[in-house]
C-alpha cells in the first residue's frame, strides 16, 4: 500500500521506443539508473535476451517500481520498449495507486535508423523482430493516463 510519503512530488517515467531508438543511451547521458527489463533478464536468467521469462521480468519491474515509490524515491525511470497501451497500463495504475505522476518519454526514431544502430550493438535484435515491433508501436499520449508525453528525436 502507498505510504504517507507518496505524492505528486514522486513520479514514474516510462520510456517508449524501439530497440536502437536511444532510450538507454539517453538515460546514460542523464546519469540515471533505470529499472531496465534487460537488466532484470540478466539478473534472473543470466541472459539479457531471454524472452521466455517475459512475465517474470515485468512482474519484477513493477515490484521494483512500487518499492521505489514506497520508500519515497522522487523519480523512477522504466527502460523497456513499452510498445502498446496494454504494456504501459500497469505503470499508470501504479501511479494512480500511489497518487504520483506518470510521464512517457517517447523515442520517435525511424525504423531504418533503429535498424542501423541495432547492427552496431552487442545484442543485435533480428531485423524481422524489429519490423514486427515497429508494426506494434503505438505512440503514447495523455489520453491513456500520462500527465505528460515528451517526444525525443535522438
Amino acid at each position: 500500500m502507498p505510504n504517507a510519503t507518496s505524492s505528486e512530488a514522486q513520479g514514474i517515467v516510462v520510456l517508449v521506443g524501439l530497440p536502437g531508438s536511444g532510450k538507454s543511451t539517453y538515460l546514460d547521458r542523464l546519469g540515471v539508473t533505470p529499472i531496465s527489463s534487460d537488466a532484470i533478464r540478466q539478473l534472473l536468467a543470466d541472459d539479457a535476451t531471454d524472452q521466455s521469462i517475459h512475465g517474470r521480468v515485468f512482474s519484477t519491474v513493477r515490484y521494483l517500481v512500487r518499492q521505489r515509490l514506497a520508500i519515497g524515491r522522487p523519480v523512477t525511470y522504466v527502460d523497456a520498449t513499452h510498445l502498446s497501451r496494454a504494456e504501459r497500463r500497469p505503470y499508470i495504475k501504479i501511479a494512480q495507486r500511489y497518487a504520483c505522476r506518470v510521464e512517457a518519454l517517447f523515442f520517435d526514431v525511424p525504423l531504418e535508423v533503429c535498424l542501423k544502430r541495432n547492427h552496431t550493438r552487442d545484442r543485435i535484435v533480428p531485423d524481422e523482430a524489429m519490423r514486427t515491433m515497429a508494426a506494434k508501436l503505438v505512440p503514447p499520449n495523455v489520453d491513456e493516463g500520462f500527465s505528460r508525453v515528451t517526444v525525443v528525436r535522438y
